[in-house]
């Protein structure tokens, strides 16, 4: 299926590795040049390189860090011509009410919230002038299914649900389409660390983490390839009428515990 993608421009923020490295690569497949952001330089440039190299395209690293307000208008400036706008940048900790105090809680929330809300209204302003875009937020189950061990994450996945929802559901009026991918348990390297550091205590065995997915469907986590295929899907025309809706990725985990 040809994706009529070739010769767009992407803007994929957490573009460093995990899911936000596997939408640059498959958005790279397409033919799209991008523009990758995240806090680690060298990152960035290892994996701009490589794809320039595997495919022919413009990739333009922008270290940011999305908290900072001026960084991330630079960021936003630098990318007034996009096509797309993948917001993917997050990192909220675990822990229940009692564990989580106010510094954390905010500055987890100033990169996945407030991050994802104050750079897509900056992109959606550019993309407005323009008449056209998409804007693809990655958020995660947990916004539907709750977790009190995980309340500063359930929280803010489901204000940006809501904030998927509320801008997705008039945006096309300015020719915008806003949509999410949520993912269940993704093998991440974020993932992976923590359930070899669960297989470490519960089995004195790093090594034998895949054991506690067991219970997942299929017996493993999510690829990140198979986020970053979908999310490229929904940029494309192929998807002209998606707006205001967040598609859940997780085996089927949030239906069946509903």
């Amino acid at each position: 299926m040809d994706l009529n993608l070739r010769g767009r421009t992407v803007l994929i923020t957490g573009a460093s590795k995990g899911i936000g490295a596997a939408a640059a690569e498959a958005f790279a497949e397409e033919g799209c040049n991008l523009i990758l952001a995240a806090r680690s330089r060298d990152a960035l440039e290892t994996l701009g390189e490589r794809l320039r190299g595997n495919y022919q395209i413009q990739v333009r690293a922008v270290p940011t860090d999305i908290r900072e307000p001026t960084q991330l208008k630079a960021l936003a400036d630098a990318a007034k011509d996009i096509d797309v706008l993948v917001n993917n940048a997050g990192d909220i900790p675990g822990g229940s009410l009692e564990q989580v105090d106010d510094a954390r809680w905010r500055h987890a929330w100033e990169l996945k919230v407030f991050g994802y809300i104050n750079l897509t209204r900056a992109v959606y302003a550019h993309m407005k002038a323009r008449g056209h875009g998409v804007i693809i937020n990655d958020i995660g189950a947990a916004g539907e299914r709750m977790d009190a061990n995980y309340i500063a994450g359930s929280t803010g996945n489901a204000a940006l649900y809501a904030f998927t929802r509320a801008l997705g559901g008039r945006s096309l009026k300015d020719g915008i389409r806003v949509v999410a991918v949520s993912p269940g348990p993704v093998e991440t390297d974020r993932i992976v660390t923590l359930l070899k550091t669960a297989a470490q205590s519960r089995f004195n065995d790093e090594s034998r983490y895949r054991e506690l997915m067991k219970d997942y469907p299929l017996g493993r986590a999510a690829k990140p390839r198979e986020i970053a295929d979908l999310m490229v899907f929904l940029a494309s025309d192929r998807s002209a009428y998606t707006s205001g809706v967040v598609f859940t990725v997780d085996g089927g985990i949030s239906a069946r515990q509903a």
